[in-house]
């Protein structure tokens, strides 16, 4: 069961909570779902192109949407929310604007606000990004994983599962890499995982990244 099914969906309820919370009857469903897609892509364009850091990541962790009846709340989780305040002064104001355009409402109550994460290689998807800045920049896959798992253990990760599929090093046959460091319980519901499944476009094909974090165990 546990490598058939997404840990964080596994975990509903449980350790894990969604990351969109509105409600809507069925025959409008599709287009609350559609619109989530919408600012979540808006979001991650806007501060791609306006935030990098060494490593060639934004660093965003993870967006949440909060839906009322006649506003629309926002909340991203950087890693190093300094490097799009401090490039642009007027960073969420242009952003709001963005969204607005992108759904098509300019007189939409939007509200959008940026929280910094204390430590943010505890969290997949940044450690996800910064291994495919390293593979980008023709760096051993090996000493990537490796680095990497370094910083989910001074983040204060209790275990890490990293996984990269592909023609890795440019080599002509696929294969599958990963390497595991600590306790990684996937079957256990009250074991509180953190997941994530990251593509990257190199020169010589597409590959997949996959890191499992055991943050704790309630």
């Amino acid at each position: 069961m546990a490598q058939k099914i997404n840990p964080l969906g596994f975990r509903l309820g449980t350790t894990q909570d969604h990351y969109s919370l509105w409600f809507a009857q069925p025959k409008n469903y599709s287009e609350g779902l559609q619109e989530d897609q919408k600012i979540r892509n808006c979001v991650k364009n806007y501060v791609e192109k306006n935030t990098r850091t060494s490593s060639g990541a934004e660093g965003i962790a993870r967006i949440e949407i909060q839906k009322g009846i006649d506003m629309i709340k926002v909340i991203i989780y950087m890693g190093f929310p300094k490097l799009l305040i401090e490039n642009r002064p007027r960073a969420v104001k242009d952003l709001k604007i963005n969204v607005q355009k992108e759904l098509n409402c300019v007189n939409l109550k939007l509200n959008i606000a940026i929280k910094r994460i204390a430590k943010p290689y505890g969290h997949p998807k940044i450690l996800a990004e910064f291994i495919a800045g390293q593979l980008k920049n023709r760096v051993s896959f090996r000493k990537a994983m490796k680095k990497a798992i370094e910083l989910a253990e001074q983040a204060g990760a209790k275990g890490i599962q990293i996984k990269i599929a592909g023609r890795i090093n440019g080599k002509e046959i696929a294969r599958i890499e990963w390497i595991r460091e600590g306790r990684v319980p996937l079957q256990t519901i009250r074991a509180k995982i953190d997941y994530c499944a990251y593509k990257i476009r190199t020169i010589y094909g597409v590959l997949g990244i996959k890191i499992w974090i055991f943050i704790d165990e309630e």
